[in-house]
C-alpha cells in the first residue's frame, strides 16, 4: 500500500526560522531519488537548494513559489512506496517510528523527529498539525494549504497579488503573467476582474506618479535587521583620510606584467586586503569584538575577512578565512572567487559567518566615500572610494596624481580614538606606498 512521507523546511542554517520557496525542481506524479534537489529556497543569508532524503513519488506540493514557510513546516509529500500492493486500512492511522538514519544523507538535517503545524491562511479553519513521519493508510495526508491542482501547475504570483485575486474572486489558474517569467502581476488579476485592460497611471505633475511596492523578505529583511541592531547597539565612531595611491597603482601595472601574477587579477580592494590585514596585526583592538552577554572584549588572533558584496538578491558579506595567513597573490584569487560566488547567489550562509572585520568598496560606483554600518559581531568597516586623478601637492609642487579617500567606522566600546586612528593611519600609508609593508 501507498505510504506517505512528508518533507519538512529545514533548518539550514544556526538560527534560521523561515525561508521563501522560489523554485519548485519537481511537480506532483514526478518520480524522484535519494539526495535529489527538489525545491530551490531564500533565506535570510543566501539561496540554497535542498535535496530530498527519500526515493518515492511526488504526491503534492504544499507551498508556492513566492511564499514565506516557517522552519519544520511541510512542504512537500511523497509516496515512498508507489508500488506497494494495497491492504485493508486500519482503524486508526497509527505513525511509524522515526528511523534515525532516514534524514541523515542530508548535511545538515537533525535525525530528531520533527512535528510541526503550518499557520493556517486567514479567516480559514484550523487544520490539524501533520506528523513528519510515515503513515501507514491508503488516502494521502489531509492537506494542509492548497493542494497544486490541474496536474500540479502553481502561477506564479506574490503573497500581495495572490490575495488580491482570492479578494477580487479571480483564478490565477486561469491567467497568464506577463511579468518575466510568467510571473502574474496585480494589473493582471485587475484586467481579468475588469473584464478590460487596465491602463496603467501616467504620471503627471500635481497628480502623483506609478509606484512600485516589494514585500520585505530573505536577504533585504536581514540585512535591515542587522544594520539597525548595529547602529543602535554599537556606538559608531567614522573617521577619513585621503591618500596618494599613485605608487599603488604604479605597482599594480608591474604585477600585471610579471610571471607570477599572469592571469590573476589584481584590484585595489587586493592591495586594501593586505594593508587591513598587516595593520591589524600592528592594532589587534580594531579586530576584537565587545561581547555583551559575557562583559568580555575577545580579541582574535585570525583575521576572517568579510567583503561587502552587492548581489541581485541584496547586500551580503562573505567572509576570507584566515585573510592574514594569505599571500597578495593567494588574496588576489580568494576575492575573485568570493565575488564570482556571490554574484551568481550561490554564496552559502556558512560563508557569510564568524567574520572579524569588513571591508565596503563603494568606489566601484564611482561615489568619493560614505559612513559605513559595522557588520554585526564585529568592531570595524574600511570604506574604499573611487580613486580619481585630482590635484596634489608632491615635493612643493602641484600634480595630477591617483587618490583616494577612506574612511573608517568603528566601535567606540572597544576601539579608542587613538587605535582606530592608528590603524586607519597604517592602512593609509601602506596604500599609499605598498613598499612600507616591508617594515611591518
Amino acid at each position: 500500500m501507498p505510504t506517505y512521507k512528508e518533507f519538512p523546511l529545514a533548518d539550514t542554517a544556526e538560527g534560521l526560522t523561515e525561508a521563501d520557496i522560489l523554485n519548485w525542481h519537481v511537480k506532483p506524479g514526478d518520480t524522484v531519488t535519494v539526495n535529489q534537489i527538489v525545491v530551490e529556497i531564500e533565506t535570510a543569508k543566501a539561496a540554497v537548494e535542498l535535496p530530498i532524503p527519500w526515493a518515492g513519488v511526488v504526491t503534492e506540493l504544499h507551498v508556492e513559489p513566492g511564499q514565506t514557510v516557517e522552519v519544520g513546516a511541510p512542504i512537500l509529500t511523497i509516496d515512498v512506496d508507489p508500488g506497494g500492493a494495497a491492504a485493508p486500512a486500519p482503524a486508526a492511522a497509527v505513525p511509524a517510528p522515526v528511523e534515525e538514519e532516514e534524514m541523515k544523507p542530508l548535511v545538515g538535517y537533525g535525525s530528531k523527529a520533527v512535528v510541526t503545524q503550518r499557520r493556517a491562511r486567514k479567516g480559514a479553519a484550523p487544520a490539524p498539525a501533520p506528523a513528519a513521519v510515515a503513515v501507514a493508510a491508503p488516502p494521502a495526508p489531509a492537506p494542509v494549504a492548497p493542494a497544486a491542482p490541474r496536474g500540479g501547475y502553481v502561477p506564479l504570483a506574490k503573497p500581495p497579488v495572490r490575495k488580491l485575486a482570492k479578494d477580487l474572486g479571480v483564478d490565477l489558474h486561469a491567467l497568464t503573467g506577463t511579468a518575466d517569467g510568467g510571473v502574474i502581476t496585480r494589473e493582471d488579476v485587475e484586467r481579468a476582474a475588469n473584464g478590460t485592460a487596465v491602463v496603467p497611471p501616467v504620471a503627471v505633475a500635481g497628480n502623483g506618479s506609478r509606484e512600485r511596492r516589494v514585500p520585505i523578505k530573505g536577504v533585504r529583511k536581514m540585512t535591515a535587521a542587522a544594520m539597525v541592531q548595529s547602529a543602535y547597539t554599537a556606538p559608531h565612531v567614522t573617521e577619513f583620510l585621503t591618500i596618494d595611491v599613485t605608487p599603488m597603482m604604479e605597482f599594480r601595472e608591474k604585477l600585471k606584467k610579471s610571471r607570477e601574477f599572469a592571469g590573476v587579477k589584481v584590484t585595489p580592494l587586493t592591495f586594501a586586503a593586505k594593508a587591513v590585514c598587516l595593520a591589524a596585526k600592528r592594532t589587534p583592538d580594531i579586530n576584537a569584538v565587545w561581547d555583551e552577554a559575557a562583559q568580555e572584549i575577545v580579541y582574535k588572533d585570525y583575521v576572517h575577512l568579510g567583503i561587502a558584496a552587492a548581489t541581485p538578491r541584496g547586500l551580503i558579506v562573505p567572509k576570507v578565512r584566515d585573510a592574514d595567513s594569505l599571500s597578495l597573490k593567494e588574496l588576489a584569487q580568494a576575492l575573485t572567487k568570493l565575488t564570482d560566488v556571490a554574484r551568481e547567489g550561490k554564496t552559502s550562509p556558512a560563508d557569510m559567518a564568524n567574520g572579524t572585520i569588513t571591508i565596503t568598496n563603494v568606489g566601484v560606483f564611482g561615489v568619493d566615500t560614505g559612513t559605513p554600518i559595522i557588520n554585526p559581531g564585529e568592531s570595524a568597516i574600511l570604506c574604499l572610494g573611487a580613486i580619481k586623478d585630482q590635484p596634489w601637492v608632491v615635493d612643493g609642487e602641484i600634480k595630477v596624481r591617483k587618490v583616494l579617500q577612506l574612511s573608517l567606522s568603528f566601535d567606540h566600546r572597544v576601539v579608542d580614538g587613538q587605535q582606530g586612528s592608528e590603524f586607519l593611519a597604517d592602512v593609509g600609508a601602506l596604500l599609499a606606498d605598498p613598499a612600507m609593508a616591508m617594515t611591518y
